[in-house]
């Protein structure tokens, strides 16, 4: 391609929404070792008194979750919680469902607590509208938050816990418009428990705010009709509409995968218009907004039968540089899509498809760990709404796609700002100049780009540096202009400093 040149166009004054800290979430579920031998694992020798990981903590604190989604996921749907909670010697071995696993009980609410508050972030617990009662979830928000003087409260006092763990997001249900869920419900039948739930949580706390399921994907048959359905019916009670979505490069057609924020963003905008028919409808003043609760790629290892064993090994997906990317355009998306999009969780954390993997004596960073690590530290204030000029190329799914993607964010408390750039091309080194149209920064902070010449390089115990993000020297301002040459397969973040 002869025109390999590209520009890009910031504003600071060019807004599109506070950037919510809770899109750089993640998700924790009962499922093979994501718990077990993954964030708690006491026979570990780098287990602390509790039983945590620390090489695990260190990790996740590095990339600075703001909140994790807990106990599911699929597992949530057969769940009592009452299992996970008391003297361990006394908690029930169970067959769990979902996962065909055994479910152990040893690490329960209060020990995610204890956890998130490790990692300094904020919990976000899903209650069952599975197998579970709206008394059931009423019961664990004020087991949870209610001061001390009554059963459930005393009976969290009794564990150990005497102040309230005061939880403020709650996951009415999980995927309940999928067949394969445990308990599934119809639209109508979900939407009018989810309403009469969420009632009696917020009759317990009036401070939290409450999920409500949306589709598990958008190929299912019921979407969008499902969000319509249910955010008609439980619209007043309910704060955040969940959306889930897993990619994959099923053909193995790399120039259409590296375009998958062409879906992404799709999928955001037709959720979104649900949103304010819902709301015009109803006429209503109240707001809802979306929450991405479960985000990853996941398409190499699907298993999901532990064969009734415990912390069984499943779908322990291991990523490439182009998946790398592709979870860079998603974050991306988040940016751009921050005045409807409030929360996301990455599914999972460790383990179960997960960029963080571990063994007995150490833990592993695979590709998408550090595009995750970058944005997360480095988005701050407000997302920018950027005028982007690049090439094209063609690709078999979404036709002429821009090589590049690109967010960036400002923070007017400090002046801060920073960029974030994916170059999709398989084959173009694009030279890009970055233009401010308002006030320039002064310097520089920091740069960093993970580039690789093949698609499906990969990180291993072995060879855990093939693929990192690695600092990018000589990157400077000059007449309020930054050069940049963007390699094919890359992404690159640079923050700036006033």
């Amino acid at each position: 391609m002869s025109d390999n040149n590209a520009q890009i166009y910031i504003d600071a004054h060019r807004t599109v929404a506070e950037i919510s800290p809770l899109l750089f979430g993640g998700f924790v579920e009962h499922m093979g070792r994501c718990v077990y031998e993954g964030i708690y694992d006491p026979q570990s020798p780098l287990a602390d008194e509790r039983g945590l990981r620390t090489d695990v903590l260190d990790a996740l604190r590095a990339q600075n979750y703001t909140t994790i989604r807990y106990p599911g996921g699929n597992f949530l749907s057969g769940y009592n919680w009452l299992d996970g909670v008391g003297p361990k010697e006394q908690r029930p071995r169970r067959r769990e469902l979902a996962w065909q696993s055994i479910e152990t009980n040893q690490f329960g609410t209060n020990e995610f607590i204890e956890f998130c508050r490790a990692i300094h972030a904020q919990p976000m617990l899903a209650v069952n509208m599975g197998t579970g009662t709206i008394q059931q979830a009423a019961d664990l928000v004020e087991y949870c938050n209610a001061p001390t003087g009554t059963y459930w409260s005393d009976l969290r006092a009794s564990h150990g816990y005497q102040a309230p763990h005061n939880v403020k997001y709650w996951c009415v249900g999980n995927e309940m418009d999928g067949p394969w869920q445990i308990g599934h419900l119809e639209a109508d039948a979900y939407g009018r428990k989810a309403l009469e739930a969420a009632k009696m949580m917020k009759w317990h706390d009036p401070s939290i705010q409450t999920v409500l399921c949306g589709s598990s994907n958008d190929k299912m048959p019921t979407y969008p009709e499902w969000d319509r359905t249910a955010l008609e019916i439980a619209w007043e009670h309910i704060d955040y509409h969940s959306i889930h979505y897993y990619a994959g490069n099923w053909q193995d057609d790399t120039a259409s995968y590296l375009a998958l924020a062409v879906d992404l963003e799709e999928y955001v905008d037709t959720v979104a218009a649900t949103l304010r028919y819902a709301k015009a409808k109803r006429r209503s003043k109240h707001d809802v907004y979306l929450s991405w609760d479960e985000w990853q790629v996941w398409y190499k290892d699907r298993s999901g039968r532990g064969g009734w064993t415990e912390a069984p090994h499943l779908s322990e997906e291991e990523y490439n540089l182009e998946d790398a990317l592709v979870v860079a355009q998603w974050l991306n998306v988040f940016l751009r899509k921050s005045d409807v999009l409030k929360i996301a969780c990455v599914a999972q954390i460790v383990n179960i498809i997960s960029w963080l993997q571990t063994r007995t004596d150490g833990l592993l960073k695979q590709t998408s760990y550090y595009p995750f690590w970058l944005v997360s530290t480095m988005a701050r204030g407000q997302a920018l709404d950027l005028a982007v000029k690049s090439p094209t190329y063609e690709t078999a799914k979404y036709g002429d796609v821009p090589m590049l993607d690109v967010s960036a964010s400002h923070n007017p408390e400090d002046n801060s700002s920073a960029l974030f750039i994916v170059n999709r091309s398989q084959t173009e080194t694009l030279n890009t100049e970055v233009v401010w149209q308002s006030a320039s920064p002064a310097t520089v902070k920091e740069a960093w780009q993970l580039a690789g010449s093949d698609p499906k390089a990969v990180n291993t115990f072995d060879a855990p540096h093939n693929i990192t993000a690695q600092p990018l020297k000589g990157v400077t301002i000059q007449d309020g202009k930054l050069a940049l040459q963007l390699p094919p397969l890359s992404f690159t973040a640079v923050s700036f400093s006033a």
